[in-house]
């Protein structure tokens, strides 16, 4: 039978049953082979560490005995049938009054735990079956067993499979089913987040989630639909995972007092539970932890570890007729060198601050108060909000339990039950609604306590599921992409994915969005981060194989009519741009690059560009007919020079830059150009049918591509005699036929005429009369002198007319053929004042009387040159 000692001893109760002690590292099977020994028998009882460990092997059970047969006690959740032959527990919550056959306590190593140790000490002191008692943990506590229960028996079990020191890698480079350890709340989100966005998403474990929620996540894991777990060291005692790997983001923990690093053997109790059954598993360090010791790692491979001197007690035979002698019971001495006396925990924290409540002491005096009083502070802080909060809430319980009646009211209960049923919140929130709800439901689980125990229960359960159910998605919004967290295991797996192509474009891979398809151009969607933007590329590709090999042919096989050629230089097809123009080996000849290629291997490029580039060249010679024909005639010397020249600058050439190509050509020649459409003007060579709109838009198209000019181009609106120049580009403007003069620039046509008509007016090298040469060229009066001086004109001035005498007009003369090689707008000097009687102004009337004299002689000196 089960029975607790009496005595305050502390010594191991004696028993008739036998004792056995399994003992051994993680992966031993240990659990398997006590669930099988509690099957074999009659009646049986098992506490586990944890209430979710508790509850995955509640469900095994009874699937093995049926539901009648099965009982779940655990400090929140309670599942008796009528006549339960087996009970399943946690630790804490076994029920020892009840006589069993079998009983086994897991993880007894936590005898040494500062925190619970001193519970599962008592039960390795006294708790025991009528037939047989196990104990399932580490070979660490090995000589203490041995001592304080002499006639125990040892069954050491060997590791199923090898673990290794997988050394320290970058949380990037981890591989698949790895879970990575971390010792604070905030650690853990942090990690969660980074792995989420390297790797696709992960799931999370904590000591401080529900249970529903930790199922929850390890499902998620379990599923494959993620591959890594983010976890506390809640992880280290058996939940069973399918982890291949362990990773240590930290080797400190905080133990409640004080951070402290790990031990070794709470090392290998973690990173025990890579690797399952036959599966060999591996360990390191990842993020910014260090690698491990060499002897930490020697004592985890190999399973050596220094045996445990103490097991942490707390005295069980309590004194509760006064508040004094409950203090004093439990903070007795242990009655063995072999056990040390527990920190004060929680429950005494709370005894010891209610004491100091006049009213609760009032209470106290009464019958039954003082048992009361340590029931009520062993009400858990699933919160752990380390302040008074928790012992408030034990003294509001313990007032109304001890008024009239004995329990607890019902809209007491109610008003704190129901501000909890909020699923609005963070993920911080619902935890602490979940830890909050939890001790209601452990309350709940007091018949004694409250009225309609069912009810309440019913209730709080309800809350704690759709919080944990709200935890879970939140926990899943933030840290899994399933999208690309399903792609990555895709990839993984190396099988062919799925591509679909919607009617307006948007790109499915595996039935997930992920981007939008136009033309060859694929954009992921605007919520993908920059993190999982590699994955997502690489299943785009991988999925869009077969379709952009599909759309790769159908440029090729499009006629002409399916393209177009814009003024910005991009190249459409079907209405999606594909190709920018780029600068070729010569102005007619520009080359082609497409716009976005990502998902194209290198030969469906050069396809491409091979499609393009005739289609490119055909619209060319069609726009620029005249120097296309102009390029590719029959041309020999220096006729041939001068076509080349002109085709090179877009069609206007200055005859002082070929005036040695022009002189030595013959008159068969000359009179081909001139078919050719060549007009030799004044000062320029120009083909006026490159003035034609089309012509002079693919001429500035052409010019800025090879000049790296923002597109479109900003060119003169057709018909226009000239413009204002604002900055223009000069190249630019000369590719479209228009000539920089001045302020303006004017069309080289009308340039030509514009110096017919000043040459007629100036047969002696003067130009006074301006009269209507403002309007071949569509300009002012005031734009004249700026354009006649980048012709090559400068203002001789005159000084101001004696008093009475008629002012002589302004006379414009060429400049000196040095001055005048390299057309350039100057400003126009303003006129100065000059007194008539300055001896100097004698000086410039006679100057003005020399050059007079002089200028008719030029053009005779000049002829006698040439000749």
């Amino acid at each position: 039978m089960c029975a607790q000692s009496s005595s305050a001893s502390g010594l191991a109760t004696v028993g008739t049953g036998r004792v056995l002690a399994v003992l051994g590292p993680t992966n031993t099977g240990k659990t398997y082979l006590a669930m099988e020994r509690l099957a074999a028998h009659a009646t049986g009882m098992i506490g586990f560490p944890l209430r979710l460990l508790a509850r995955e092997n509640y469900d095994k059970l009874v699937r093995m005995k049926g539901a009648n047969s099965v009982a779940l006690v655990t400090g929140e959740e309670k599942i008796i049938p009528p006549a339960p032959r087996y009970w399943v527990c946690t630790v804490e919550s076994m029920p020892l009054d009840r006589p069993v056959a079998f009983l086994c306590v897991d993880e007894i190593q936590l005898c040494a735990d500062d925190e619970r140790g001193h519970i599962f000490t008592d039960r390795l002191l006294h708790a025991r079956g009528g037939e047989e008692t196990m104990f399932l943990g580490s070979d660490m506590i090995r000589p203490l067993i041995q001592k304080l229960i002499p006639k125990v028996e040892i069954i050491t079990r060997p590791r199923f499979s090898k673990l290794s020191y997988g050394g320290h890698k970058k949380l990037t480079k981890l591989p698949p089913r790895s879970a990575i350890t971390a010792f604070s709340v905030t650690e853990v989100y942090q990690l969660a987040e980074m792995v989420r966005r390297s790797r696709g998403g992960t799931a999370v474990v904590m000591g401080a989630l529900s249970p529903r929620t930790r199922n929850a996540q390890v499902a998620l894991y379990q599923a494959g639909d993620v591959d890594y777990l983010v976890a506390t060291d809640a992880i280290g005692m058996g939940l069973n995972m399918d982890v291949d790997h362990v990773w240590f983001a930290r080797m400190t923990k905080f133990d409640g007092q004080r951070p402290r690093r790990l031990t070794a053997p709470e090392v290998a109790q973690i990173g025990g539970r890579a690797g399952r059954h036959q599966t060999d598993g591996t360990f390191g360090t990842t993020w910014d932890c260090s690698p491990l010791d060499d002897d930490i790692v020697h004592a985890v491979e190999n399973h050596e570890f220094p045996p445990l001197q103490q097991l942490v007690w707390r005295n069980s035979d309590l004194d509760t007729r006064s508040v004094e002698g409950l203090l004093r019971t439990l903070e007795a001495r242990p009655p063995s060198p072999l056990l040390i006396r527990a920190r004060p925990a929680d429950d005494v924290e709370a005894l010891k601050a209610l004491s100091g409540d006049a009213e609760v002491m009032g209470l106290t005096r009464r019958p039954r108060g003082v048992k009361m009083l340590w029931e009520v502070c062993q009400v858990p802080d699933f919160r752990k909000t380390m302040t008074d909060a928790h012992t408030r809430l034990l003294g509001q319980l313990y007032r109304q339990l001890m008024a009239p009646g004995g329990r607890l009211p019902t809209d007491f209960i109610a008003g704190q039950v129901q501000r909890l049923d909020n699923l609005n919140g963070d993920i911080d929130t619902l935890v602490s609604r979940i830890a909050h709800i939890r001790t209601w439901t452990y309350i709940s689980h007091r018949p004694d306590w409250v009225t309609d125990p069912k009810h309440w229960q019913g209730l709080t359960r309800g809350i704690e599921d759709r919080l944990s159910d709200a935890l879970h998605e939140r926990l899943t919004q933030r840290f899994v992409d399933k999208r690309s967290a399903g792609l990555v295991k895709s990839l993984r797996d190396g099988r062919d994915l799925t591509g679909f192509v919607t009617a307006d474009g948007t790109v499915l891979v595996e039935g997930h969005p992920v981007g939008a398809l136009k033309g060859l151009a694929f954009d992921l969607q605007a919520d993908v981060g920059e993190d999982d933007t590699p994955t997502l590329m690489t299943a785009a590709r991988r999925a869009l194989r077969e379709e952009i090999a599909r759309r790769v042919a159908a440029v090729e096989a499009a006629g002409d009519d399916h393209f177009t050629l814009e003024a910005d230089g991009i190249i459409r097809w079907d209405g999606v741009d594909l190709a920018r123009l780029l600068p070729g080996e010569r102005l007619l000849s520009p080359s082609v690059r497409l716009l976005r290629d990502e998902l194209l291997e290198g030969a469906q490029r050069d396809r491409i560009r091979v499609r393009l580039l005739p289609f490119v060249q055909k619209r060319v010679q069609a726009d620029l007919a005249p120097l296309v024909r102009l390029s590719a005639a029959d041309l020999t010397g220096p006729a041939r020079g001068v076509a080349f020249q002109l085709a090179e600058a877009a069609g206007i050439l200055p005859r002082a830059g070929v005036a040695g190509l022009l002189s030595g050509i013959d008159r068969k020649m000359m009179a081909a150009l001139e078919r050719l459409g060549v007009r030799f003007g004044t000062a320029q060579l120009y083909l006026p049918g490159l003035i034609k709109p089309k012509a002079a838009a693919m001429l500035g198209l052409l010019w800025s591509v090879r000049q790296g000019l923002p597109l479109p181009a900003p060119l003169p609106p057709p018909g226009r005699i000239s413009v204002l120049r604002d900055g223009a580009d000069d190249g630019l403007l000369r590719a479209a036929g228009y000539l920089p003069l001045g302020p303006r620039a004017v069309r080289v046509d009308m340039v030509d005429r514009l110096m017919q008509a000043i040459a007629e007016r100036s047969g002696d090298g003067r130009l006074t009369d301006l009269s209507g040469l403002a309007s071949l060229v569509a300009g002012s009066n005031a734009d004249m002198p700026s354009i006649l001086a980048a012709l090559g004109w400068r203002l001789r001035r005159k000084p101001p007319p004696a008093e009475g005498q008629e002012p002589l007009p302004d006379i414009w003369v060429r400049r000196r053929p040095e001055e005048a090689s390299t057309p350039r707008a100057a400003p126009v000097p303003v006129p100065r004042p000059v007194d008539a009687d300055n001896p100097f102004a004698a000086l410039a009337g006679l100057a003005d009387k020399l050059a007079a004299q002089a200028a008719p002689a030029e053009p005779t000196r000049r002829r006698r040159r040439k000749r």
